[in-house]
């Protein structure tokens, strides 16, 4: 009996912790599309304002479509940002996002842009 007790109580407490990483996972996300895709998007526009020319005209359309395009996904945000480095592998390890950082990379991957292999080495590991 005493076993069976023992038992629900470290099931009860992992069920609690999971729920723990939960939330702080959903924090992560939440900083991400609150605190960190507005920065993404000014760098974009500064950037696509730059390197307007003859080849590249970057009107309103264009800009609006590569906006809607890294602001879709958190991954997609966490990837402008680390790509243009607006946060770091620093910044991750601070604020104790490095797993959540990790986990999302994963179970979004099918979201993630193609990077060049020059860039998906700046990928957090």
């Amino acid at each position: 009996m005493e076993i069976i007790i023992v038992f629900a109580v470290f099931i009860l407490l992992f069920m609690v912790w999971q729920i723990i990483r939960a939330k702080r996972f959903t924090q992560f996300k939440r900083v991400l599309n609150t605190e960190i895709k507005p920065k993404v998007i000014s760098h974009i526009v500064t950037e696509l304002n730059e390197s307007r020319s003859e080849v590249f005209p970057n009107n309103k359309v264009h800009c609006q479509a590569t906006i809607d395009f890294w602001g879709q996904y958190p991954v997609r945000i966490l990837q402008a940002a680390l790509h243009r480095n607006i946060i770091d592998k620093a910044w991750l390890e601070k604020t104790g996002n490095m797993r959540n950082s990790q986990h999302l990379f994963f179970i979004q991957r099918d979201k993630m842009a193609q990077c060049a292999p020059s860039e998906s080495s700046q990928a957090v590991s």
